[in-house]
């Protein structure tokens, strides 16, 4: 039978770090660490396989079993402790891990051993009632939530009620103190032993009134409890709306991983924190994250308290920290040792990490490294200077970026020149602008967003259950937490603004109020100003900064390390990438963009300008028709002469007019009239084909006389004509009659040549049934693939791989463009690797993403 669990530490690893998909990333990155010598507390990870096995019959295989109990037992040989053993006690973390990062989607629980005898024996052991209880504490109260599936809330009561007393006892002042500012004057490291004594003693009751038990008290249970819990959280709502939203497989499962506890809360001299090779918001090369004193892990990823600098400056540019903040400072030896091991596993792993470290009585240990989530500006500065730095190739850099990520690089960032007025300042926790209501309850920002509200989520601290919020707000604004924070990981995995750690506001739930205000050094609050759900802020993720009211907004540009990294996909892509532009001054942002052409130029989209569409286009009498195209023939020409010299030698296509009017219409158009003033009345629509064709007529004189004109002025001219919504052979072959005729008219008299393609517009569901008889009169084929409603459907790759076929069958020069929704959607995109399309054509804003998903396409059909 396969092996299902997995040792690690003392010099060595069972599981190869290459399986991620039986030992997860943690259970793998644990095992690469071990096997490089660093300083990893050992455990063992039961695979994914087990967790399969236990979600499909609710119960533990019992090979796992004996393995597990197999791997315990040699766990405490290592550690030279015992589970539940109160003369020297083994405590252990039970985490999950999945193939891929899911920040804080499933459980944890640590501090697992733990009862009255074990917590008694360590606070004479140690001397230290104070940490003794504090463990107990804390395992109590996550494993009575996560194992046993408690509400947080009683447990949350019991600490706030002690840190009241604490308060009291120190003379406080707390009719004005609310929960928020008493957490911030009292944190956990100031709650003495005799009242977490009390606490979890409170905790035990709240168990036993809760499940009418009493709280477990044989350690190996709580293990297994444990174990089990985790593997039930992968089909948890916060696992399974993640792996929704990211596309991860509902069946991978996560693997277990069961390590021996360091303690990072033990005194003084021990701290708990999260690293980054290179900064996530920027991608600046030099270490970066935060750190808690006297703390454990969950502290700072929860966002519990807001955390410290590891280094003396905190980012490129900024002022810095004060000296006895930073761990580069207050433990210097430590901090020089994180700096070593992080340089080590960037350069095994070839990648940024993110590293999660407990430092115990000054003792370094290292508890998880993965690959680093970062924001989209981050992610490609990573991946071009660790290409030019010799670690990555050019090919793997252009592939190391996520296409869809790289929207958030295009979007509007606040306008230098606009006036603001600042509200507060904390920390830019994922980069970005964005402009809202103020919701305060995930629910509510859900369900304003589904009604087309822009709002931004406003929270003491992010947790797990507001995964659906953040991802429907513009951004999100906390008052604690920090780089590190669930908040802060999330929003730059999910590409939203986020500003974190925001000390000056106080969040009131009751009131749906925020509070803004000046702090103390204690976290006392100056209230200046209140303000309530629904009104308007603006934050902005890169500087960390909130405003009153909307803050207007500017373009970026694609320079810097976005546009070398453009540079490289544009020298592998073997597709073409142009643009949807209809106007000229869309055509100059096109080429700005790096588009190679028009794909499509909508011809309709003239006729609607300034009101030239009239009913006499569409009108029964001829004369009356024919005298309103005389009127727009100049217009069109200017148009299309000003859209040629912008693409100056670059090809456009033009869609002639479809007759349908879906696009300014809808539906109601087939059976209806355009009046003058361009309003729609029901009824009567002409159906001439006579009258379509002498629109297209007047039409493609225009793109010729244009295209003479412009090639005259010494400009070379590249025009594709399009004919819409083809059906037929037949109706083609009039329309490139006409074409052929006007050509032979006005090009061929013209002193400069001028090369044109005709060509047909293919909607995909009829593409295979129709292309073997419209390439008989067709240059080109461009498919319209409408809406993207299922993103890497493979029978979209074969139903346009088909008609591509039998077209070049046909006509053998025959190229093939794509010109839908699909053509900026990275995941259709990489779906139509093996098609052959000579070009895509999206929106401006797509354009970036089509380049770079073109490329990684060709290089993975390469492989």
């Amino acid at each position: 039978m396969e092996k299902s669990v997995f040792f690690f530490g003392d010099g060595g690893a069972e599981g190869s770090p290459e399986r991620v998909d039986l030992l997860g990333g943690k259970g793998a990155g644990l095992a690469e660490m071990s096997l490089l010598g660093l300083p990893v507390p050992p455990g063992f990870t039961i695979s994914t396989t087990v967790c399969k096995a236990f979600l499909a019959t609710k119960k533990m295989p019992e090979s796992a079993r004996r393995e597990t109990d197999a791997a315990l037992a040699r766990l405490e040989a290592v550690a030279g402790a015992r589970l539940g053993d109160s003369g020297a006690p083994l405590l252990v973390s039970v985490r999950s891990g999945a193939r891929v990062s899911m920040p804080g989607m499933m459980d944890t629980i640590l501090n697992v051993g733990q009862n009255d005898a074990v917590v008694s024996s360590a606070s004479a052991r140690t001397q230290s009632a104070r940490f003794a209880y504090d463990t107990y504490r804390r395992f109590l109260a996550m494993h009575a939530t996560v194992a046993l599936g408690l509400r947080k809330e009683p447990f949350e009561r019991v600490l706030e009620d002690a840190r009241a007393r604490v308060a009291t006892a120190m003379g406080m002042d707390q009719a004005h103190l609310n929960a928020e500012e008493l957490k911030r004057r009292v944190p956990d490291a100031h709650i003495p032993a005799e009242e977490l004594a009390a606490v979890a003693t409170e905790f035990k009751a709240i168990v036993r009134e809760e499940t009418g038990h009493a709280f477990p008290s044989d350690p190996r249970e709580q293990l297994w409890q444990a174990i089990a819990a985790i593997f039930a959280s992968w089909n948890g709502p916060r696992a399974t709306a993640y792996r929704a939203m990211h596309g991860i497989p509902d069946d991978w499962g996560t693997a277990c991983t069961v390590q021996a506890m360091v303690f990072g809360n033990r005194s003084d001299t021990s701290a708990t924190g999260v690293a980054f090779t290179r900064d996530p918001s920027t991608g600046e090369r030099a270490i970066y994250g935060e750190w808690l004193p006297n703390a454990q892990g969950e502290d700072v990823v929860a966002g519990i308290r807001t955390p410290l600098p590891l280094r003396a400056v905190r980012r490129e540019g900024a002022a810095a920290a004060p000296s006895d903040e930073s761990l580069e400072t207050r433990m210097p030896d430590a901090y020089l040792e994180l700096c070593r091991v992080a340089s080590l596993l960037e350069q095994c792993r070839r990648d940024a990490q993110d590293l999660e470290f407990t430092i115990e009585n000054g003792r370094f240990y290292l508890l998880q490294c993965r690959q680093a989530k970062r924001a989209a500006r981050a992610s490609v500065r990573i991946a071009v200077e660790m290409a030019n730095e010799g670690a990555l190739s050019r090919e793997e850099a252009v592939l190391r970026v996520d296409p869809a990520a790289i929207d958030s690089l295009l979007c509007p960032t606040l306008d230098p020149q606009a006036k603001k007025k600042l509200l507060a300042q904390g920390l830019p926790a994922s980069p970005g602008a964005a402009t809202g209501q103020i919701v305060f309850g995930p629910d509510e920002a859900e369900r304003r967003a589904g009604q087309g509200v822009a709002v931004i989520l406003v929270r003491s601290e992010t947790s797990p259950e507001d995964i659906g919020g953040m991802k429907a707000a513009r951004g999100t604004l906390t008052a604690r937490g920090g780089m590190t924070s669930h908040a802060a990981v999330v929003a730059r995995g999910i590409g939203k603004p986020c500003v974190a750690g925001v000390r000056s506001i106080a969040v009131h739930y009751d009131t749906q109020t925020m509070e803004i205000g000046l702090c103390d050094e204690v976290g006392r609050l100056t209230v200046q100003a209140t303000l309530k759900k629904g009104d308007v802020i603006t934050i902005d993720g890169g500087s960390g900064q909130v405003y009153a009211g909307a803050v207007p907004t500017v373009s970026t540009a694609l320079s810097g390390e976005f546009g070398e990294l453009l540079g490289w996909a544009d020298s592998v892509r073997t597709t073409r990438v142009r643009a949807n532009a209809d106007t000229a001054p869309e055509c100059r942002s096109a080429r700005n963009f790096g588009a190679e052409g028009i794909g499509l130029c909508r011809t309709e989209h003239m006729f609607f300008d300034g009101g030239r569409i009239q009913s006499k286009i569409l009108a029964e009498d001829g004369h009356g028709r024919r005298a309103a195209l005389a009127e727009l023939l100049p217009l069109h020409r200017q148009d299309f002469a000003h859209i040629f010299r912008e693409m100056a030698g670059l090809p456009v296509t033009i869609r002639l007019l479809d007759a349908s009017l879906h696009e300014r219409y809808g539906a109601a158009a087939e059976g209806g009239v355009v009046r003058s003033d361009g309003t729609f009345a029901a009824g009567g629509v002409v159906r001439s084909r006579d009258a379509h064709m002498e629109i297209h007529a007047m039409q493609v004189r225009a793109i010729f006389e244009a295209a003479a004109q412009v090639a005259r002025e010494g400009t070379r001219v590249l025009p594709e004509i399009m004919m819409p919504l083809s059906i037929g052979e037949g109706e083609l072959a009039k329309t490139r009659a006409v074409v052929d005729a006007l050509a032979e008219e006005l090009l061929d008299a013209s002193p400069v040549t001028v090369h044109f393609s005709f060509g047909a517009a293919i909607q995909i569901p009829d593409a295979p049934r129709v292309a073997g008889e419209l390439a008989l009169a067709a240059d080109f084929f461009s498919f319209d693939t409408g809406s993207p409603a299922r993103t890497g459907d493979p029978e979209l790759g074969a139903r346009i791989e088909t008609a591509a076929v039998q077209g070049r069958r046909a006509r053998p020069a025959l190229k093939v463009g794509l010109c839908g929704e699909h053509a900026g959607d990275p995941t259709s995109l990489a779906a139509l690797g093996n098609v052959g399309l000579d070009y895509v054509s999206c929106d401006l804003y797509r354009l970036p993403v089509a380049r770079l998903a073109t490329a990684q396409a060709a290089l993975r059909a390469r492989a």
